[in-house]
């Protein structure tokens, strides 16, 4: 009993924690994720009051959030606009994989990490944070700028590269053989063709499964596909969080949008939970030794998205302030980096991974939606004298 008492009080104290730390951050303007990320640092190992029991809750709360998030943004595709966006955009998401990939893995190679760090490192650096710049996007009014279809098509195009590379990673981490990484990594490719498939061909079917006049019908069903999904890719080497990527693509039109509104809440809860779940995992003494190379990798990333999304938007016909806005909207780092890095650490990466992949995260997410403010007026007379 007394051991369930101390559980109640430490999640309630971290949620309420939380709900202050996200009103804070609507007040300022900025993105909560590195407030999270901070409240785990302070609940963590090595920080100011260690939590005792409610950790493995906390952990199993954060693998519901990854998926929650992943499904949700699936969500926002359907099928048929998923592969016309990727034939649109293949050449821009190259040059955006290369640009932003290279920082990572060189920073790790230089550092002697070896070539798993430098492959965990590539992803860390990669990836923009869907999340954070939908929201950048949305709260400074650039949801329908022609721009915007460009910057969502890179998105897409990183989403489904992580279908690829979290396999071969994972591989990579577990030391698997040549023959073995090979294989997990066909399978992989082919579970998630399949289900891409089966999202073209049969969606349909599925949606009219999942269809209920009961939002609390629709949620369970849902949340339920997307769990289940996941345990099955997971189980075939695939990321579970690709997996509900997959179940989201699947469902499209009234029902998406029904599911998104329903998901919204939870979503938002356990994504929480799940940055300060990462925070937990990373003691803070060990962030100043490596603050100052985070910041130069990100000044770094933050230059190379800028070129990417200016060459994206270019390629598209889109003016001079446009092809600012759609850099700018790359820049923010948050929820699929965090996975990578927790991912490389659970596994027994180089152990200042973890703080410098945190502490490299904390400029991004919380600098990118910055950015875009300071940088809307610019903007503005760049247009204006167009």
């Amino acid at each position: 009993m007394h051991h369930v008492a101390i559980l109640f009080l430490e999640l309630g104290a971290v949620l309420l924690g939380l709900g202050v730390l996200g009103a804070l951050a609507l007040r300022v303007g900025i993105s909560p994720i590195p407030l999270y990320l901070i409240a785990g640092l302070a609940f963590g190992t090595g920080g100011i009051v260690p939590l005792a029991t409610s950790e493995e809750f906390i952990a199993t709360g954060a693998e519901i959030g990854v998926i929650l998030l992943l499904l949700t943004l699936g969500l926002e595709y359907n099928a048929d606009e998923l592969v016309t966006s990727l034939k649109g955009n293949a050449r821009a998401g190259l040059v955006d994989l290369v640009l932003n990939a290279a920082p990572g893995a060189i920073c790790a190679l230089l550092l002697g990490w070896g070539p798993v760090a430098a492959v965990a490192m590539a992803g860390v650096t990669y990836a923009t944070s869907s999340g954070i710049a939908a929201k950048v996007l949305s709260d400074l009014g650039w949801i329908g700028n022609r721009e915007t279809p460009v910057v969502l098509s890179l998105l897409v195009f990183e989403d489904l590269t992580m279908a690829v590379y979290l396999p071969v990673l994972t591989a990579m981490l577990a030391g698997l053989s040549l023959v073995n990484g090979a294989i997990t990594v066909g399978i992989a490719l082919a579970t998630v063709s399949v289900v891409l498939l089966v999202a073209l061909r049969y969606g349909r079917f599925i949606e009219a499964f999942v269809a209920s006049p009961n939002s609390e019908v629709l949620l369970l069903k849902v949340v339920g596909l997307a769990l289940l999904v996941a345990g099955a890719a997971q189980q075939l080497q695939v990321s579970a969080a690709v997996g509900a990527f997959l179940v989201g693509i699947a469902l499209s039109g009234e029902l998406a949008e029904d599911a998104q509104q329903l998901l919204a809440p939870l979503r938002d809860l356990f994504a929480a939970v799940f940055f300060v779940f990462f925070g937990l995992q990373t003691d803070p003494t060990k962030i100043p030794p490596v603050a100052l190379l985070a910041a130069a990798l990100a000044l770094v990333s933050m230059v190379t998205k800028l070129f990417t999304g200016v060459y994206a938007a270019r390629r598209a016909g889109i003016a001079r302030a446009g092809r600012v806005r759609a850099g700018i909207s790359l820049i923010p780092r948050g929820e699929f980096n965090i996975v990578i890095a927790g991912l490389a650490v659970s596994a027994g990466a180089h152990p200042d991974l973890g703080p410098l992949a945190a502490t490299y995260v904390l400029i991004l997410a919380a600098f990118g939606p910055l950015a875009a403010r300071l940088v809307q007026p610019l903007i503005t007379r760049i247009a204006a004298r167009a």
